[in-house]
């Protein structure tokens, strides 16, 4: 009997060795590999042939490759279908993570009983009994006449199921519990889940069916799993939200048909979730009176704006080395913004604390807060509350210097749409025509932006 080969896969990056070693050379990263069994996988004749027929493979010039574009699958959700880009494609991959609870298995199910209207739809769970299923169903009034329901953990079962029902739509949760035979690890090791992520998506293609997988996170809120697990796939979203919040964020952080960082906003009530079509609305949710150490700021996320509300409390500090805390943003750029304050504007904190949080949990990556982030700080320094009907936004550089930011003009037009009046942006985004009922202030420099202020 031949003895089965094996390899070694870092869990970090995927990167792939015939021999274990102490370090992954490709991500530096150490302890990180995974011993796994190759040529686990067998081939059948329903898992290389579609019932529909695959397509023949054959060497092409690039001129010759069909533009066509690919029709999409509505899913009833606009705010789905944005972070999709424009819906489900045909044969496509996505990969849904997410923490427990916060509302991965209830999203798709409302898509899938949506769904089974218009074409078949098959809901595979590895996790849940079907009565679980149909409760939940039962609980957010979905229709639920049309849905097929498969409870499995066999891949191969599942392909078998797939090929009797000849589904259009697939969800398999969780991939973490997915396990094939030939494999000889747990259900939720790194061959598993390699192995069985890689089967489903040959399967998707060869059929032309999309395929949702749901994937558990670790503690630092990455898929859980070897990091090839989001390669393999065409698309990776990640549902997000607080304990304490009723708010989720869908954001694609990987799209082959779309674009990345585009954002969905939903809120989690009792019959499932409803999206929130103007998350502007629901983040500006201010107080009547003026405080301190607030202003809001313009993002952009994907492919719209984001108006969101930015907060910074400044307080003598009783220890030896000031704390710098932020909520939503890098707290290394918050200590470098500092020291710009200090040497271009003669403005110091060394011996305060600075706190910085982004309101409703929005998690802000891009440089445009910069100068809202500032403004926030002397606000709270000074005591001074800001105007309410003010927005700032603006990239600042290390010689104090205002840079433009992308999309400038469509982010002063939708704090327009919003009743704001004023706003204070970098001067190369100033639109050239201006803006009705909107006061506009170009500023070169961190210093001219906070005699501004």
């Amino acid at each position: 009997m031949a003895k089965q080969k094996t390899a070694y896969v870092c869990t970090d990056c995927g990167a792939e060795y015939s021999q274990w070693q102490g370090q992954c050379q490709s991500c530096k990263a150490w302890n990180t590999l995974k011993e796994i069994k190759l040529g686990a996988a067998k081939k059948s004749a329903k898992a290389t042939v579609g019932y529909a027929g695959a397509a023949d493979n054959e060497v092409q010039s690039l001129n010759q490759v069909d533009l066509a574009e690919v029709p999409r699958i509505n899913t009833g959700m606009s705010e789905l279908d944005r972070v999709l880009g424009g819906g489900i494609v045909p044969g496509s991959v996505v990969l849904i993570g997410g923490d427990p609870g916060v509302g991965k298995s209830s999203i798709l199910l409302q898509v899938m009983c949506q769904l089974s209207t218009q074409m078949n739809a098959l809901y595979v769970t590895g996790e849940e009994s079907l009565q679980q299923v149909a409760s939940r169903a039962n609980r957010m009034q979905l229709p639920d006449d049309k849905l097929r329901l498969f409870t499995e953990t066999d891949v191969e079962a599942i392909i078998d199921a797939a090929h009797k029902e000849l589904p259009k739509v697939m969800v398999v949760d969780s991939i973490q519990t997915m396990q094939l035979a030939d494999v000889s690890s747990a259900a939720g090791g790194v061959s598993q889940v390699r192995e069985s992520a890689a089967f489903l998506t040959r399967f998707a293609k060869q059929n032309n069916i999309a395929v949702f997988l749901v994937g558990h996170v670790t503690k630092s809120g990455e898929v859980a799993g070897p990091r090839v697990l989001e390669h393999i796939v065409d698309t990776v979203v990640f549902l997000e939200g607080q304990s304490d919040s009723r708010f989720r964020t869908l954001r694609a952080i990987k799209n082959r048909f779309g674009a990345v960082n585009e954002l969905g906003v939903f809120a989690m009530t009792e019959k499932g979730m409803k999206q929130i079509k103007n998350p502007s609305a629901i983040f500006l949710s201010r107080a009547e009176d003026s405080a301190p150490g607030s202003v809001v700021m313009v993002i952009w996320e994907g492919s719209r704006p984001l108006l969101v509300e930015i907060q910074a409390l400044v307080d003598e500090s009783p220890y030896g080395a000031p704390r710098r805390v932020t909520v939503g943003l890098d707290q290394n750029r918050l200590a470098m913004l500092l020291a710009v304050m200090h040497r271009h504007a003669g403005i110091q904190a060394a011996d305060q604390d600075v706190y910085v949080n982004v309101v409703g949990g929005v998690k802000v990556a891009e440089t445009s807060a910069d100068l809202a982030l500032l403004s926030a700080i002397l606000s709270s320094m000074r005591g001074t509350a800001l105007p309410q009907d003010l927005i700032v936004f603006g990239e600042v550089g290390l010689s104090g210097e205002i840079r433009p930011v992308p999309s400038g003009q469509e982010r002063i037009i939708e704090a327009a749409k919003h009743g704001f009046k004023k706003a204070i942006v970098p001067i190369s985004n100033v639109p050239k025509g201006g803006v009705a009922g909107m006061q506009i202030i170009g500023v070169k420099n961190l210093q001219q932006a906070l005699d501004e202020l």
